[in-house]
């Protein structure tokens, strides 16, 4: 058959067909090897890296059976059951040793670990680290306090790994900033745990290191990116641990394991050495910050860090120590809130933890305001997704283009490698069906069930922010008329020559300044001093995360805007709220809807929290919200004890 078609199309030339086919045949050949050959060297990096973490796990097993054969007497149960604070305090004035400290946690987190897959690795040096600490003139706030951090934030001599193969050759150089602060006072890093590959979901599932459960619910997922740390501190593991947030990476893995987190203004920690799969992201603001089972233990650890070291080795950021008069103030707070942004209709569940929590703070005293955020919908599609895939997510197809996807991240993956052309012809074809589910006229949100379908040309709405998403390799403008430029490459279309990739990008930068203007002209006309609002939750089932993208729009809004904002856990899921989810329709009663009602299904008992938001660079104040939050949850749920 080959040799007839290419008598057919060299109807002139007398050529043997016979070599030709072959060629192509050994051409064919020759791909499909070298395909293979990659895999294989992937999956090797993969199997080495395994084997390192068992390695580094056996060697942290087998230091903590010779400090427990060397010290018999050790109160392990006493230790884990101390609040940051009071362990602080006792590792101070020395009636704990860091040794007991530090053998205990490492004995917990094996324990965790092997439960929920949370570590990522062992850090061995903590052990000289141990040692460095007790050499120490003075002792710092964190003295003797073993710490867990995020796989990327950098630590000497170790990777960051971001959940891709291509990274695993990676070693850091040297200790990032926040690694050499919390070092300096006197904590002890010992363990880096576990992400979603590329960072961008909030599950916590890559294929190197496998998928991370929640230790709530083994069946429910335990938030993302930063997951093994959610993991690893709701059971137990560690009792204070960092990740970092572009979009809800700090506070979406603590309301789904029911700890406290603070996603601070960005670069009031420091983000140097701390390195991501796409660096550069301007118009949303990403940040570090702690994740702690109390409010109390991130005030003491924002204290601990906001000293003149932090000052010293990142002076990008403010030289402003923590103010403690604000933090323990009594003042009665003006606070507005809302249980929906408009945007994707949470849970029964979380509305109603925002109205409890509202009436409680009324009871203590304080002023509680309805405020309803401006122009959630443009928040989102206009800046959030135009600044996070700026590029059309081509940048990140790079990256999983050489790289093993993991299944997770397979939906999202294959929308961006959908050309362009074929996305628009099947938004056009199936115009009239989403038309039937009414989603045009009231917004467009997840490309066809996830199935990635890209944009409808010019669909209104709320929910387009999925339809931007999943814009590939065009632009991420969900106007076709506007998608003319991608990774700073004219595009065919330009009304003219100078309208660049560079002006379009100066033009969002701006576009992002005025909503915040906008919003802090909003917030301040009614006086607030902070917001009450929700948060995702509760734990998704495992597997949904990644297929539910625009849920997450209500801490999304918050790294847009670049306001401080943390999470604490008010109440748990009841048999009441499981009765009304069955009735749970959404805004829209359309697929993706559903899906959210399916994600959050079987929930009952594991813990729902709320959203406690400030003005920029007013951490103290956000915290001393979330102390009183927290302070009239634990009163109210001993009361009904």
């Amino acid at each position: 058959m080959i040799q007839a078609m290419l008598r057919q199309l060299l109807p002139e030339v007398e050529v043997d067909p016979r070599p030709v086919s072959a060629l192509l045949g050994c051409s064919a050949a020759a791909i499909l090897v070298l395909k293979w050959m990659g895999q294989r060297r992937m999956q090797k990096k993969m199997e080495e890296a395994r084997a390192g973490r068992d390695l580094g796990l056996r060697q942290m097993e087998k230091a903590v059976q010779q400090f427990k054969q060397q010290n018999p007497g050790i109160q392990a149960g006493h230790i884990l059951s101390l609040p940051l604070v009071e362990l602080a305090e006792k590792l101070q004035e020395g009636s704990l040793s860091p040794e007991s400290v530090l053998y205990t946690y490492m004995d917990k987190a094996l324990e965790v670990t092997w439960e929920v897959n949370c570590l990522r690795h062992f850090i061995p040096e903590c052990e000289e680290q141990l040692q460095a600490v007790r050499r120490q003139k003075e002792r710092g706030l964190l003295y003797g306090v073993p710490v867990s951090i995020k796989d990327h934030i950098g630590y000497k001599g170790h990777l960051s790994t971001c959940g891709f193969v291509q990274f695993l050759s990676r070693l850091e150089q040297e200790d990032s900033v926040m690694v050499k602060v919390l070092k300096r006072q006197g904590a002890i890093p010992f363990v880096l745990t576990n992400v979603p590959q590329s960072l961008f979901n909030y599950d916590c599932s890559n294929s190197i290191f496998g998928q991370t459960v929640n230790p709530l619910n083994h069946k429910k997922s335990p938030g993302g990116s930063s997951g093994g740390e959610g993991a690893l501190i709701a059971r137990g593991g560690s009792v204070l641990g960092f990740g970092t947030d572009i979009g809800g990476s700090i506070r979406l893995p603590s309301s789904f394991c029911g700890l406290c987190g603070l996603k601070p203004t960005g670069n009031r920690l420091s983000l140097s050495g701390i390195s991501g799969p796409i660096d550069g992201i301007l118009s949303v603001t990403g940040a570090v910050g702690p994740m702690a089972r109390d409010v109390d233990s991130l005030a003491l650890c924002m204290r601990s860090l906001l000293c003149d070291d932090m000052f010293h080795l990142d002076p990008t950021v403010p030289p402003v120590p923590f103010n403690k008069e604000v933090y323990s103030s009594s003042v009665p707070l003006r606070i507005g809130y809302y249980d929906t942004d408009g945007y994707f209709l949470l849970p029964p569940c979380m509305r109603r933890a925002v109205h409890e929590t509202k009436e409680m703070l009324q009871e203590a005293g304080h002023t509680l305001v309805p405020f309803a955020p401006p122009r959630p919908d443009y928040a989102m599609n206009e800046l959030f997704v135009k600044g996070l895939f700026a590029d059309g997510g081509s940048t990140l197809l790079g990256l999983f283009a050489g790289d093993i996807v993991d299944p997770g991240l397979e939906p999202q993956v294959n929308c961006y490698r959908i050309p362009t052309l074929v996305k628009k012809m099947l938004a056009l074809a199936l115009r009239p069906l989403l038309e039937s589910w009414h989603v045009i006229s009231r917004g467009y949100r997840e490309s066809a069930m996830n199935c990635n379908i890209c944009c409808l040309p010019e669909s209104p709405g709320p929910r387009r922010m999925e339809c931007n998403y999943v814009n590939g390799m065009e632009c991420n403008c969900v106007n076709p008329h506007s998608a003319h430029v991608t990774c700073g490459k004219w595009r065919p279309g330009l009304t003219k020559f100078t309208d660049t990739s560079e002006k379009l990008l100066w033009k969002q930068h701006a576009q992002v300044t005025a909503y915040r203007m906008e919003f802090i002209a909003a917030w301040r006309k009614l006086k607030l001093d902070v917001v009450l609002c929700p948060v995702l939750g509760p734990a998704f089932t495992l597997g949904y995360p990644g297929k539910l993208f625009a849920a997450v729009s209500s801490t999304m809004l918050y790294n847009v805007l670049n306001f401080p904002a943390g999470v604490v856990p008010v109440t748990t899921v009841t048999e009441a709220d499981e009765d009304e989810l069955k009735h749970y329709t959404g805004h829209y009663g359309d697929p993706w809807d559903r899906r959210l009602r399916q994600a959050v299904e079987g929930a009952v008992g594991l813990p729902v929290a709320v959203q406690c938001v400030a003005l920029p660079w007013q951490e103290e104040l956000c915290l001393r919200f979330m102390k009183e939050v927290e302070t009239l949850a634990r009163a109210r749920k001993r009361r009904k004890v």
